[in-house]
């Protein structure tokens, strides 16, 4: 794939310390021959490149306008073939909504899906690992809670992603 034609991601940028634990788990849990990505949140899995110019002029805008969001990391979810953590965050919604509104005519059918905001840390495990590793995670689970700090924008390369902007939260408003 060309680096002009790569499908775009956008990604939510954590604070150090909830970016640790979910990379960690992550690089603990999920399948190493499919582990190209460090943990992350996505926000929008295929926007066209041929729009990079717009995107990134949007992700600018509202990092600028927006104070870093807070999230509540609620609890986990059973994916079949893997585990996320569950995150809530009004001012993350609302982040999702007003970006999806300006890409509207872009998106794919997942980014029209409703929003459920997550951090997968397995996925394409097999069947009975998938499942003991999520009966041992939820037996643990401690709710915690975490902020994002930037809007990150990706190139998809059909495995490892390279990185192509960083838009840290700068404003001094939920919007």
């Amino acid at each position: 794939m060309a680096a002009d034609d790569a499908p775009l991601i956008v990604t939510l940028g954590f604070d150090a310390v909830a970016f640790a634990h979910f990379d960690a788990m992550r690089r603990r849990h999920f399948p190493a021959e499919r582990n190209h990505i460090p943990a992350h949140l996505t926000l929008f899995h295929h926007l066209p490149a041929a729009e990079e110019p717009a995107v990134r002029a949007a992700l600018a805008e509202e990092a600028n306008r927006m104070r870093e969001p807070s999230m509540a990391v609620v609890g986990l979810f059973f994916m079949g073939f893997g585990s996320a953590y569950r995150i809530e965050s009004p001012e993350l919604g609302g982040l999702r909504s007003r970006l999806s509104e300006r890409f509207e005519p872009w998106l794919s059918q997942q980014d029209r899906r409703p929003f459920r905001p997550h951090v997968t840390i397995q996925n394409k495990a097999p069947a009975a690992k998938a499942k003991a590793l999520f009966s041992e995670l939820q037996a643990a689970f401690v709710p915690f809670e975490a902020t994002g700090v930037e809007l990150l924008l990706w190139r998809y390369r059909g495995g490892p992603w390279d990185a192509a902007g960083r838009y840290p939260f700068s404003g001094d408003s939920e919007r």
